[in-house]
């Protein structure tokens, strides 16, 4: 495949987009200008390492040291996870139940996608592995986040209604179907946008790398939706699980509410 390599000056240029933005928010005192340029660093800074690490990665292809750069990742995304939860469970709850979930939505994914589809040799070598399970973990974390946040969220605003239902008898499943519902629909609202939008509105990052490293379109056009059709699956397992867990750590085996397990707001 031909490509055409960029330079700093590319990169610099489109930087200036990043400024621009920030210098609105400043004009405008929107108060996000020096977020927007904390993450920009951030994002050229972990690219440029992960760049640096990914080039050992690829030449070494070694099961144990692929493991280990796929278990950083997810820690990592339970992590960011938690740090975007508005009502976060107390102690370690948040962080394990949000990383169980993706951990266990992510691996099994990924792991059907590098036997079934791509089938590279070996089945774990790096240059096919960490890249898909970067897509899927990213997005399966921004469903987990969503989904949990929107539960703790309804369920504390909704606390009077569910009481009621489980004082009429109904059990913790019931009584939190309406709060698991609209949990499960914010989960899954930005995939099934990104579906519905695909190729029509938007050619999405991994075609439009494909089709600028030289890769024929309808080739491209193959891999993303395998991919989108891998990200649905993944981001679906992993909100589910973690919002049947949030539901079981908000109740007990009495089927009582139990918002004490909630950090104070």
């Amino acid at each position: 495949m031909n490509y055409i390599p960029l330079t700093a000056g590319d990169l610099a240029i489109a930087a200036l987009l990043v400024l621009a933005n920030a210098g609105l928010s400043w004009w405008l005192e929107l108060g996000i200008g020096r977020r927007l340029l904390i993450s920009a660093v951030r994002a050229a800074v972990q690219l440029a390492l992960v760049g640096v690490a990914l080039t050992a990665l690829f030449s070494v292809r070694s099961a144990p040291w692929t493991a280990a750069m796929a278990v950083a990742m997810i820690l990592l995304a339970g992590r960011e996870a938690t740090a975007r939860q508005d009502r976060q469970f107390a102690g370690w709850w948040t962080y394990g139940i949000g990383t169980a979930s993706m951990t266990m939505a992510a691996t099994i994914v990924t792991l059907i996608a590098l036997t079934t589809a791509i089938q590279p040799q070996p089945w774990y070598d790096p240059r096919y592995a960490i890249p898909l399970l970067g897509m899927i973990l990213g997005n399966c974390m921004n469903g987990v986040s969503l989904g949990l946040s929107t539960l703790t969220a309804t369920v504390a605003h909704e606390r009077p209604a569910i009481e009621a239902r489980l004082a009429l008898g109904a059990t913790r499943r019931e009584a939190l179907r309406p709060s698991t519902t609209r949990a499960l629909r914010a989960a899954t609202t930005p995939i099934v946008n990104a579906m519905s939008a695909l190729g029509l509105v938007s050619l999405p990052g991994m075609m439009t790398g494909q089709i600028l490293a030289g890769a024929d379109p309808v080739e491209a056009a193959k891999y993303q939706l395998l991919i989108m059709f891998l990200i649905a699956g993944g981001t679906g397992l992993g909100a589910v699980s973690a919002v049947i867990l949030g539901v079981l750590r908000l109740t007990d085996a009495r089927h009582r509410l139990r918002l004490d397990r909630l950090r104070a707001a």
